[in-house]
């Protein structure tokens, strides 16, 4: 028995995303020089990508999910394997052959469909864990890849990712709770976005108390609460209404102004801004903040179009570096779990 050989790349996005999805990783095949094409249904979730010549391995070995806008997992596999009713796990490990893992993820897609799906994944875990045991194929300590389980009505779509290839968790998905004491679900686009662009040594020390932040378009008071709450003083500026407890909240100063005029007396550590605005305008906004050294990381979101939306990051990605004007800096996006139709993006020290 040899290892499991993929000819493919499997990619899950938020449903509704999956053209936008596709026109990345084209995008991103052509930058390389890879001859793919990609394939996608309306809905479902899930993107894959074949090569026309050639290896897929030739695309992944030069790409990272981590740097990509919109896919939130990622694996390679081969044709989807469909499951008997019985002996579920012999079938799977005949797939995979005599490839070692070091982890395994089952998921679902993030769809109607794909969540039918959810139960049995779980269920499967753990047998499968002993399956691969038994087989002397679980190594959790080594280099060995990480395998994906994803169940759709395709059937068993079995993969590998090495390290930087994929996410972790199931579905590239974060779980994340809101507090009863929390005004709005807005702060979990915040609290993802720390999660997504900044690694645990980079919160530390980005996010320590008495820093200050200033909270443009704050009404009605999500992202300012959570910057509260983490021990920052927060500028708060929206001619709306706070909510809640953070419209009293000691270290919350709320000033009524217009966020795209207002500025700060002197520099502050964070810009974040969630206002409801043409998506060039906010980018051009936040990067003349940090380029006039106003703040020293930024976090806004970007409201899409319905239709043509990679374009529309990319060309919004293009005024903040222009905005920029040469200043170093980090410049990134992604399409967040907790976002919809948006993008969240952040700008910080390079």
């Amino acid at each position: 028995m040899g290892a499991m050989e993929s000819d493919r790349l499997l990619l899950l996005c938020r449903p509704g995303f999956e053209g936008d999805t596709a026109a990345e990783i084209q995008a991103a095949a052509g930058e390389i020089g890879f001859p793919g094409y990609c394939r996608a249904s309306a809905d479902t979730g899930r993107v894959t990508l074949f090569p026309s010549v050639g290896a897929i391995t030739e695309f992944t070995d030069h790409w990272r999910l981590a740097d990509a806008l919109f896919p939130r997992q990622a694996f390679l596999t081969a044709e989807p394997v469909p499951l008997p009713d019985r002996d579920r796990v012999s079938t799977i490990l005949a797939t995979l052959g005599d490839e070692p893992v070091r982890e395994l993820v089952t998921e679902t897609p993030d769809s109607e469909a794909g969540r039918a799906w959810t139960r049995l994944a779980r269920a499967l875990e753990g047998p499968l864990r002993r399956g691969l045991t038994d087989a002397g194929l679980w190594q959790p300590d080594s280099g060995a890849p990480r395998l994906h389980l994803l169940l759709d009505d395709d059937g068993a779509h079995i993969g590998l990712a090495s390290a930087g290839l994929d996410d972790s968790r199931p579905g590239g998905i974060p779980r994340l709770k809101r507090p009863k004491s929390a005004p709005s679900r807005s702060f979990l686009k915040l609290e993802e976005a720390w999660q997504t662009f900044l690694d645990d040594e980079e919160r530390a020390r980005a996010l320590q108390p008495g820093m200050r932040a200033v909270d443009l378009g704050a009404a009605p008071g999500g992202w300012s609460w959570l910057l509260q709450r983490r021990g920052l003083e927060v500028l708060a500026v929206d001619n709306g209404p706070l909510k809640g407890e953070v419209a009293t909240a000691d270290g919350v100063t709320h000033i009524r102004a217009d966020g795209f005029t207002w500025r700060p007396p002197r520099p502050v550590d964070w810009l974040v801004c969630d206002m409801v605005e043409r998506p060039q305008r906010v980018a051009a906004l936040a990067a003349d903040w940090f380029a006039a050294g106003r703040c020293r990381y930024a976090v806004f979101n970007l409201k899409l179009p319905m239709r043509r939306r990679y374009a529309a990051v990319e060309e919004c990605l293009k005024v903040v570096r222009d905005h920029l004007g040469g200043a170093p800096a980090r410049v990134a996006a992604h399409h967040l779990y907790h976002d919809r139709d948006e993008v969240t993006a952040f700008i910080g020290p390079a």
